[in-house]
Formats: structure tokens, C-alpha cells, sequence
């Protein structure tokens, strides 16, 4: 028995607007949920890298011995008793450690911090003599923020891609000459990317010199749009191999025993039974149910191989988030270490998110499970 056309748009609305709460709900729960692992980790890492306080305290000292050396630098201090010397020295440090909050307890400070890092208010980058400078922490992680995205990205995407579509071949040629030479070449992705760039930089920029070493763009930067998006393109190409070599064959060799195993489910076998095409095959009934999984894999490849960053992007002199991280690490530049590491826990943090989100769309049970 059908309803009347109004009850029937009314009972359509009400399901619309009782679907999307729930999904509403479901996200807001899930953000909590990340955020508060994202406030552990970065407290944990505060902690750590200020090793209970000890930092603070080195700092303290480091105070002390910045100041006693600019008065005992300056001309109108010269013939000041020693007695009123050490007095003002005093004054001058008590200040300082009053301005940074050092006489407070670590466990308070520590929450500062935490919220500073939270916010990416971080202060200035005064130690580090690079490009930072004593610029703000947060301006310099967004300005290298695009080129580790745009370098990482594109090697994940292209090896994400085409180990999917030679994996699905080669799950219907199994036991052939490019299975076994896929088998055999898997052990190579043993050797992290730098490993490969190294002898990229060897033979295409030195033995036959037809690409740059290093770097993102030429200097002087080119004129032009176009120019400029071709120098970056050229100094990406031998990074970007040298990742893909490095993850190529292993992640086409799990792939490729993935859809194995789910080729030889029942309801596949009975499309074959059926007569179906290969491709129709592969497409709805390998493919589409395990995109789940698969788009999992891609997300998180993209974020573990982002832990690599450091040195590779030394390797190829790539201005991103690892060199950043290497500077901040060799110059023992806290505020910069904290920050580097909020942002891979807030990319982390959108892509478990965003996976939570996709999982409802593509899988109708997840949907299901997460409205009740």
C-alpha cells in the first residue's frame, strides 16, 4: 500500500534530517575523539623534548650567561661596582625568567606549552640561522608546509594508482613471467627512497647531467608561470622516482595477493560461472568491495611515508617539513620541533577523519552502524 504523495515527501524529510544528525553526531564524536589524541601526543612530545623540565632549566642557565656577558659588555657598566654589577645582573635575569614563566613549576608550564603548540603560537625561531631566521615558527612551517605536500603526494598518488591497476592485472595471470618477476623484485623495496636517490643524484646529475641535483626550483627562479611550474617539475623528478622505486614492488605484490584472496570468494566465482567479462569482474566485484581497505592503505601510506621526510628532503636539498625538522633538530630548536610535529599530528589526525567519513559513503554498513 502506497502513501499519499505529502505524507510520503514528509516521511523522505524526516529520514533526511534524522540521517544527517546522526552523521552531525557521529563527526562531532569522532573530532573529540581525534583531538583528544591529538593534545596526548603533543603533550607526551612536550614532555620528551623538554625532558621534564631539564630544558627549561639549561635555559635558565643559557639566561644567566646571555646577560652577565651584554653588561659586562657594555661601556656604562664598566666602572659599576662588582657588587651592583651582580645586582642588576640579577634584576635583568629575574625579569627574563619572569617573562618566560620559568619560576612557575614545570607541570604548569607544560600546559602553556600545550596550549601554545595546540594553536601553533610558538613564538620566534631564534636560534636557527637558516632561512628561519627569527621569524615566527608558525609562518615558517606553513611556508613549507606545501612543498612536503605537493613532493609527498604526487609520489604516493602515482604509486598508489599504478600498483592498483598492475596488481588487479596481474591477479588474473597468476603464476606468469611478470607475476614471478613482481615476486622477485619486492625484496627492493627494502631500501628506503633516500637510498635510491643517492644513486639518481650519481648517474642523471653528474655521470649524464640532465637533471638538477637538488633543490625545488632554479636560482634565479624562472619569470612566468609556466617557467617556474616547469623548474619545480624538474627538480620533483628524481625524488618523486626515487620514492616510487622504493614502494613500487612491495605495495604491487600486496595488492596483487589481496585481490588473489578476494578473487576466490563465492560470489566472484559465481559471476564467472555466470559468463561475466573479466573487466566487469575485476571492477564490481573485486574492486568495489574492497575500496574500504584500499583507500585505508593509500591514507595511511601517505602519512607513514611522510615520517621519511627528513632525509630525503636533505638528500635532494628539498625545502619542506623535514629539512625544516633537520635544522630545527641540529640547532636544538624546540618551539620548531613542537610545531613540525603538531602538523603531522593534525594531518594525521584529518585523514583518520576523512577515512571515517569515506567509510560511511562507501560501505552502507558503517553507515548503519554509526546512525544507531
Amino acid at each position: 500500500m502506497s502513501l499519499p504523495g505529502g505524507t510520503e515527501a514528509m516521511v523522505t524529510q524526516r529520514g533526511f534530517w534524522r540521517d544527517l544528525r546522526s552523521m552531525l553526531l557521529f563527526s562531532g564524536k569522532r573530532l573529540l575523539a581525534l583531538f583528544l589524541t591529538v593534545l596526548v601526543g603533543v603533550y607526551l612530545t612536550i614532555y620528551i623534548a623538554n625532558m621534564g623540565g631539564q630544558v627549561d632549566e639549561l635555559r635558565m642557565v643559557q639566561i644567566r650567561s646571555d646577560v652577565a656577558e651584554a653588561v659586562r659588555a657594555d661601556p656604562a657598566f664598566m666602572d659599576m661596582p662588582a657588587a651592583e654589577r651582580n645586582a642588576l645582573i640579577e634584576e635583568r635575569v629575574q625579569l627574563d625568567v619572569e617573562r618566560l614563566r620559568l619560576d612557575q613549576p614545570f607541570i604548569l608550564r607544560s600546559f602553556d606549552y600545550l596550549r601554545q603548540a595546540i594553536t601553533l603560537n610558538l613564538g620566534r625561531a631564534e636560534q636557527m640561522h637558516s632561512d628561519a631566521g627569527s621569524r615566527q615558527v608558525y609562518d615558517i612551517i606553513v611556508e613549507r608546509l606545501p612543498a612536503t605536500l605537493l613532493l609527498f603526494g604526487t609520489a604516493n598518488l602515482l604509486v598508489f594508482i599504478t600498483s592498483v591497476m598492475i596488481a588487479l592485472a596481474l591477479s588474473r595471470r597468476y603464476g606468469s613471467m611478470v607475476d614471478r618477476s613482481v615476486i622477485a623484485l619486492a625484496p627492493s623495496s627494502a631500501a628506503p627512497a633516500w637510498f635510491y636517490g643517492i644513486f639518481l643524484i650519481l648517474i642523471f646529475a653528474f655521470l649524464v647531467p640532465v637533471l638538477p641535483a637538488g633543490g625545488m626550483v632554479q636560482v634565479p627562479p624562472p619569470e612566468g608561470s609556466l617557467a617556474y611550474a616547469g623548474s619545480v617539475l624538474r627538480h620533483m623528478l628524481l625524488p618523486v622516482v626515487a620514492m616510487y622505486l622504493s614502494s613500487i614492488f612491495i605495495s604491487i605484490y600486496s595488492w596483487r595477493t589481496f585481490f588473489l584472496i578476494h578473487s576466490s570468494e563465492d560470489y566472484v566465482e559465481m559471476a564467472r560461472v555466470k559468463g561475466l567479462p573479466d573487466n566487469l569482474i575485476q571492477r564490481r566485484y573485486i574492486l568495489r568491495p574492497t575500496l574500504s581497505p584500499i583507500i585505508t592503505n593509500f591514507a595511511l601510506m601517505l602519512i607513514g611515508l611522510w615520517s621519511g621526510a627528513i632525509i630525503l628532503e636533505q638528500v635532494f636539498n628539498w625545502p619542506g617539513l623535514g629539512t625544516l625538522l633537520f635544522e630545527a633538530i641540529g640547532h636544538r630548536d624546540t618551539p620548531v620541533i613542537i610545531g613540525s610535529v603538531v602538523i603531522f599530528a593534525y594531518l594525521l589526525a584529518i585523514t583518520v577523519f576523512l577515512l571515517d567519513i569515506l567509510y560511511a559513503v562507501l560501505d552502507p554498513r558503517v553507515r548503519m552502524e554509526s546512525i544507531k
